[in-house]
């Protein structure tokens, strides 16, 4: 089911392509439920291995246009200090000057500003990323999950996906050499997102 761009094969005539029912009925303004989503990350440790990670506090909001599906759009608030490892001391690394200097740049954000479908249930979302005092582009690959009505009457969309920067990109540039060669943190950067998010009631 196409939630975004659905790209025209038809020749160019004067013709009004049908707006899809199913897809019309999606048509509103969803909020991100953090209780059943999750963002979070993996990076290279040590060039060796994985650390795998996540941001428990965040917000957002997508706004899905049935009757024009390329005016969608979505925004996501990430708290900082809500980054979790797994491991303390690791954690607290992370929020400080070398890496996110929470206590300065509390919040990192994601605003859409483009979305197309590339093919059956999966699109890609492009917008503005904005960690600490950079702000730059990026594309994230989703799957569409469906839609389902949930056991409190909540209508609910759900999207998987994925994108991968340089952290370096936004200025995370903190590393220690190792001895072996090669350095203690990878710079690339791995970002996965399992959103789940609750139709609006309509204003009356």
């Amino acid at each position: 089911m196409a939630l975004f761009n659905r790209k025209n094969t038809a020749p160019s005539t004067t013709a009004t392509l049908a707006v899809d029912p199913a897809l019309a009925a999606l048509t509103g303004t969803y909020t991100i439920d953090p209780a059943h989503s999750s963002i979070g990350f993996t990076v290279r440790h040590a060039m060796v291995t994985n650390v795998r990670g996540s941001f428990g506090d965040h917000e957002g909001t997508l706004v899905l246009d049935g009757a024009n599906p390329a005016a969608s759009t979505a925004s996501i608030d990430v708290k900082i200090s809500s980054v979790d490892t797994g491991i303390t001391d690791r954690d607290g690394h992370l929020v400080s000057g070398d890496f996110f200097d929470a206590e300065t740049f509390p919040l990192m954000t994601f605003r859409s500003t483009q979305a197309e479908q590339l093919g059956g249930d999966t699109y890609r979302v492009t917008g503005d990323l904005t960690i600490k005092d950079a702000t730059r582009p990026l594309s994230i690959d989703l799957e569409f999950n469906g839609s389902a009505t949930d056991p409190y009457g909540n209508q609910r969309v759900g999207f998987e996906g994925s994108a991968e920067i340089l952290r370096s990109d936004w200025g995370l540039t903190y590393n220690a050499a190792l001895e072996t060669g090669g350095v203690l943190v990878g710079d690339k950067v791995k970002l996965s997102f399992d959103i789940s998010a609750i139709k609006a009631a309509p204003q009356a």
